[in-house]
């Protein structure tokens, strides 16, 4: 059977939401809360229908993060499958939004293009997309959700929702103000200089392309997600004054060893999960209640270890369960560890 998902803003990531569900053969229904943007995705192709179907298997709120929580909770009083959301911020959001039938998330992917012209199905392929489950998230929901990620080619990593505003402010949230900056600082002195914004080379174009990225979201994220931004931005002061020292006093040597510093981190930046060679499966059995896939997928999380797949199984005799995992090899014997510390009693066999 056919899966239905129903997405509820169709611009830039709602629609390549849409593109990417139908691209891996499911059904997408849509809404948006201006009528012609619904109707220029349904004429374009990234939807089937317009509207929000009550026994949808998923729906996905694509909005503002400030419009997310009331949207969740009214698709959740509507239908009866998960919810899940792409706001970058997710504390104050899951704060709101405790259904266990609703599950954070955040894809890492974007675009400088802005509205549905944006959208393309290809989008998160390889790209993380990060989800917050809480201890109230229901463990099917939360394979639903995922199941679907994977689907749209991205991996999944879960960390805690306020762990995951304090990561994002720092690789997200504050280079997208700095790059603001740059581009605000440029543009001022170019209207002394009127050759400057012509002379600006590759790298400064790379560095501030996030900077055409639509305005209007910013205003809700730096709210939602403000003590994190301005900690960042604090630390970012902190920096510049320590490299401005070094310049303005001709510490040579001082100032190689930063830059020796970033140029390793940037070329050892990870670009991703392959495949590994070796996989291990995990047996897991787990009470059968709300809690236990948000303590196990953190914990993978923490410990860098990627789950390549995973499966839910329910037993008929009391409140038990079995949760299915497949990871790299070279990590299981960490993640057992980690997961007998826990008081969990995992089996493991190796994959052919």
């Amino acid at each position: 059977m056919t899966k239905v998902a129903s997405v509820v803003g169709t611009g830039l990531i709602g629609g390549s939401v849409a593109l990417a569900l139908r691209r891996a053969g499911w059904t997408v229904t849509g809404t948006d809360v201006d009528p012609a943007v619904a109707d220029q995705a349904l004429e374009s192709g990234v939807i089937d229908r317009i509207g929000i179907e009550s026994d949808a298997d998923l729906t996905i709120i694509a909005a503002p993060v400030g419009q997310i929580p009331e949207l969740a909770l009214t698709a959740l009083e509507s239908g009866s499958g998960p919810v899940t959301d792409v706001g970058s911020t997710k504390a104050d959001i899951c704060a709101l939004v405790t259904s266990p039938r609703f599950v954070g998330g955040h894809p890492m992917a974007g675009s400088e293009l802005d509205g549905l012209i944006g959208a393309r199905a290809e989008m998160f392929d390889g790209a993380m997309w990060v989800l917050t489950p809480t201890t109230d998230t229901d463990e099917q929901a939360f394979a639903i959700v995922r199941a679907a990620v994977r689907a749209m080619g991205a991996e999944t990593i879960a960390l805690e929702p306020r762990v995951h505003d304090e990561l994002v402010a720092q690789v997200s949230h504050v280079p997208h103000l700095t790059a603001a900056m740059l581009m605000v600082l440029a543009d001022d002195t170019s209207v002394e200089h009127a050759a400057l914004l012509r002379l600006a080379a590759g790298g400064f174009r790379d560095m501030t392309r996030i900077s055409a990225g639509r305005p209007s979201i910013w205003p809700d994220i730096c709210e939602a997600n403000k003590t994190a931004i301005t900690t960042g931005i604090d630390r970012l002061i902190e920096a510049l004054a320590d490299v401005r020292e070094r310049v303005a006093t001709g510490d040579r040597a001082g100032l190689l060893e930063m830059l020796e510093q970033a140029q390793a981190a940037r070329i050892n930046l990870p670009t991703g999960f392959g495949r590994a060679d070796g996989l291990i499966e995990l047996k897991i059995p787990i009470p059968d209640q709300p809690g236990e896939i948000a303590v196990i997928a953190t914990l993978a999380s923490e410990l860098d270890v990627n789950i390549f797949d995973l499966e839910l199984t329910h037993s008929g005799e009391g409140r038990r369960g079995v949760m299915v995992m497949v990871v790299d090899a070279e990590m299981a014997e960490r993640f057992v560890g980690g997961l007998m510390a826990r008081g969990y009693r995992p089996r493991s066999r190796v994959l052919d």
